[in-house]
């Protein structure tokens, strides 16, 4: 998931994108002129190619050298582009808002969001003003990727044919559009399509999947082995949608982790002094305004304090694929206030939206943050205070942990609900610049010696040493605590002697939190039932087996299976009341779930267990899978083809190693696609130590060695050692080369 400086004005442009690919075919005349552009293109493509060297280990892992950092990312985008162009097209797609040109009409709502917020004009002109030396990134950032293309002519390009350098302004934080995807779809669709909406306006809840977010835990030296502190870096998202990297300039550049396709910064990692480790969700930092809107011929205008103020109208064009293979075009009016652009509309308003939106600054904060050397420099990043969506847990060389509960901070008047739309017409709500870094929800060097976030709030992030709620705005935290947070405090608590082995089983731990409470209530049910109630016999041995069941997963775990079945029952007839009521459907359940919907959601788990593997006392490895058949975005799977069994399960029920469903399921079996995806720990010596695993593989392409080499190992929970220095990476090495060869 940007105020003086860095205030945003939502009042951008709304600039139409071309239907045709980013760059057409030139008539001949214009052929003709282009030529020589296009031969010094080439040539500095292959003379900056000649500067950078790509070292493959013995897991295809790209290690990026370059005599500059703009040679680096040149090479880091080129080798990401061996490994999966069709992520890095697709991103680049979604992020300008084109994805229907590809996927067909059903995505034009998804590209209209993109467009409300994303403009190439405005972006074209962030890039004339960016200083000197992001400008060389992003033209890097581009050549590396036509070069690329260049060298492979086999490879056919969805959309985009030529990489433009704004275009990594579009894509500047580590998820694709950011806060941006906040805004729900389907409401925004009810708005511009004029359908029928709902008549209440309360903030939109969508219908609780599997958890996304991650994990962090860093480890002060008093509690490690060897004196060093330690670093788990644990991103939970859709599998293959970060790879991992190294990249590595003469120019103080030495970054290692994971990248999202098409950016050129190690998203979550580390270089030799310092980690960082995203979490997602921190403060409540987008906001919605209730519009009282009036129509005068044709034009719209709002209240805005004793007046009024005209509604900014702009024709966007949403071009898309038809089912028959050519190109439509839907042309939708948008509208925006001072506030942002309208997204949705309830009780007889319309709502505007604001939100961070700097592109530069933000793809300056997630670039330089690589390149910090100690806490000093890796706070005066952080001051730039453009990471909106994301927590920061820290360590470093010199022995520091701190954490950073969100960045991106608006000031706001204390009298209001921003929970909730607030009323637009009213000047007192508008955001009063940003708070200081200083200001902000953060720890440093705590003396519990050690930091966590689990996508949670902040007042455990140090056990008793965390930040007092009562300290803060309530508005500078968005997510109550969660089942992993309350895994993350029993298993740092009390932490000795650590050792990265010691923090990956940690990290690791099989305990299952979110069932501590509702097991118990499920016991108590079923004894208060009386015989004669016909629920006695038919749950008896169900209910004996989780009365003895010690909440831990396994592969070999019948309990696991049969307790994870009947959650999945309780949160599917609890959903719809979670959202009205604005809580996590796990905490509806555990607070509110009655007796009755207790016992039958037991029933239920029971049947279905025994209709889809004919027995409810099922191993949890039989179902629980890892499955990789294609190197496709939308992965398919099938109950008939190999996988591998996982011991671990969702983030839902409190397991720290996260592996859950999110797509729909097709199968009997459960195939993870979100959770551990990429995971490392780091120790901070003088030499650096690390040790990292990937969902599946680090390359795209079912025919390489590198899809599933790691498959085995990440169902295990076994990880690789990081080679981080030259000498280590020569001794393992598979391929070394310059882009191009």
């Amino acid at each position: 998931m940007q105020p003086t400086r860095l205030a945003v004005s939502m009042m951008m442009t709304f600039a139409a994108l071309a239907a045709a690919p980013v760059v057409a075919a030139p008539a001949s005349a214009a052929a003709a002129k282009a030529q020589p552009q296009a031969s010094a293109e080439l040539q500095r493509w292959q003379q900056t190619a000649q500067r950078v060297t790509i070292m493959r280990d013995k897991w295809g892992i790209p290690h990026v050298f370059g005599k500059t950092d703009a040679d680096a990312v040149f090479g880091m985008l080129y080798a990401q582009a061996e490994d999966d162009f069709n992520r890095v097209e697709l991103n680049y797609i979604n992020a300008i808002g084109r994805l229907a040109e590809v996927e067909g009409e059903g995505e034009i709502w998804r590209d209209l969001r993109m467009k409300l917020f994303i403009d190439p004009v405005e972006l074209k002109a962030q890039y004339a003003r960016s200083p000197a030396w992001l400008q060389k990134l992003m033209v890097s950032f581009a050549d590396g990727l036509n070069f690329y293309l260049h060298t492979h002519p086999e490879v056919k390009p969805k959309l985009i044919t030529h990489f433009e350098p704004w275009m990594a302004l579009a894509f500047s934080e580590g998820s694709i559009g950011g806060d941006i995807e906040s805004v729900n779809l389907k409401q925004l669709e009810q708005f511009y399509a004029k359908l029928p909406v709902p008549a209440q306006a309360v903030a939109f809840v969508p219908p609780e999947t599997e958890p996304r977010g991650s994990n962090g835990f860093a480890i002060a030296p008093k509690l490690t082995k060897d004196g060093h502190a330690l670093l788990l870096i644990n991103p939970h998202t859709s599998f293959y949608f970060r790879p991992e990297i190294h990249v590595v300039s003469e120019e103080g550049l030495n970054a290692y982790g994971a990248v999202t396709w098409g950016q050129f910064f190690v998203y979550q990692g580390f270089n030799e002094r310092v980690g960082w480790m995203h979490t997602s969700g921190g403060g409540d930092v987008i906001d919605e305004y209730l519009e009282t809107v009036t129509e005068r011929n044709g034009k719209y205008f709002y209240k805005y304090g004793s007046g009024e103020k005209p509604m900014k109208a702009v024709a966007i064009q949403l071009p898309y694929k038809a089912k028959d293979g050519t190109m439509a075009t839907r042309t939708v009016t948008a509208y925006s206030t001072q506030h942002g652009p309208v997204v949705r509309q309830a009780d007889g308003k319309w709502i505007s939206v604001r939100l961070m939106n700097d592109p530069m600054h933000a793809l300056q904060q997630s670039y330089l943050r690589t390149k910090a050397r100690n806490y000093a420099g890796f706070l005066k990043v952080m001051d730039i205070r453009t990471n909106s969506s994301n927590n920061t847990v820290y360590a470093d060389a010199d022995g520091n942990i701190a954490y950073f509960h969100g960045n991106f901070i608006p000031r706001r008047d204390l009298k209001f609900d921003w929970k909730h739309p607030v009323d637009g017409s009213n000047p007192a709500t508008e955001w009063q610049g940003l708070h200081p870094v200083k200001d902000t929800i953060r720890l440093f060097n705590p003396a519990n010696g050690w930091v966590q976030n689990t996508n949670n709030w902040p007042f455990t992030a140090a056990g008793p040493n965390s930040p007092k709620q009562s300290d803060y705005a309530a508005y500078m935290w968005s997510l109550p605590e969660n089942p992993r947070g309350k895994h993350a405090l029993r298993v740092l608590s009390g932490a000795r002697e650590l050792t990265l082995d010691g923090l990956i089983a940690k990290a690791y731990d099989s305990y299952l939190t979110a069932f501590e409470p509702l097991v118990p209530a499920l016991l108590k049910d079923y004894d208060a039932l009386p015989a004669s109630d016909p629920r006695k016999p038919q749950l008896a041995e169900q209910v004996q087996m989780l009365r003895g069941w010690d909440l831990r997963f396994g592969v070999d775990s019948v309990p696991t299976s049969l307790a994870v079945y009947w959650g999945q029952e309780m949160l599917a007839h609890a959903s719809k009341a979670a959202r009205a009521a604005e809580i996590p459907a796990i905490d509806y359940i555990t607070t509110r779930a009655t007796p009755e919907e207790r016992l039958d959601a037991l029933a239920s788990a029971t049947a279905r267990l025994t209709t889809d593997f004919g027995s409810w006392k099922t191993p949890w490895g039989e179902i629980n899978r890892f499955q990789r058949l294609s190197g496709a975005v939308d992965l398919q799977y099938d109950d008939s083809k190999p996988s591998i069994p996982v011991g671990f399960a969702s983030a839902t029920w409190g397991s720290l190693a996260s592996f859950g469903m999110s797509a729909p399921q097709k199968t009997k079996r459960i195939y993870g696609d979100r959770g551990n995806s990429f995971v490392a720990v780091v120790e901070f010596g003088p030499r650096i130590k690390a040790k990292s695993v990937l969902a599946g593989g680090e390359s795209g392409h079912p025919e390489s060695p590198h899809f599933n080499d790691q498959a085995e190992m990440y169902s295990k929970g076994q990880f690789k050692d990081v080679l981080f220095y030259k000498d280590d990476i020569a001794k393992q090495l598979e391929r070394s080369y310059h882009p191009g060869q």
